[in-house]
């Protein structure tokens, strides 16, 4: 089963963020985040140089992360988040069942913040 899907395009037009793939009959959005700039818990570090601006940086950053997530949530829309160095293909998490449900996300919904690095 194919599903149509955009690279690198927003989901919504006047919405200020891109995801990195865009499914848009099914209002799916996609995002792979780095471990440095989104602060994976097992991977992300902050620099000793200059890290009175990079704290607050990277906090904005997944700041900004949750207010997207909810943003998308509220226009009917499902985010999907996974870190850089996670297996996609290898993840239980990814099921066909969310692009054809026609916007019932069930027991998924709680679950669309990173799951625990593996």
């Amino acid at each position: 089963m194919g599903f149509r899907y955009r690279v690198s395009v927003r989901p919504l037009k006047p919405f200020r963020r891109t995801a990195d793939l865009v499914f848009r009959p099914a209002k799916v959005a996609v995002f792979v985040d780095g471990c440095f700039w989104h602060s994976c818990p097992l991977h992300g570090t902050v620099p000793a140089t200059n890290s009175e601006y990079w704290v607050p940086k990277l906090a904005r950053n997944t700041e900004r992360d949750r207010g997207t997530d909810q943003a998308l949530a509220d226009a009917g829309w499902l985010s999907i988040r996974f870190w850089e160095h996670e297996d996609a293909i290898g993840r239980q998490t990814v099921s066909p069942q969310w692009f054809v449900n026609d916007g019932e996300r069930s027991e998924f919904e709680a679950e669309s913040r990173h799951q625990a690095c593996g």
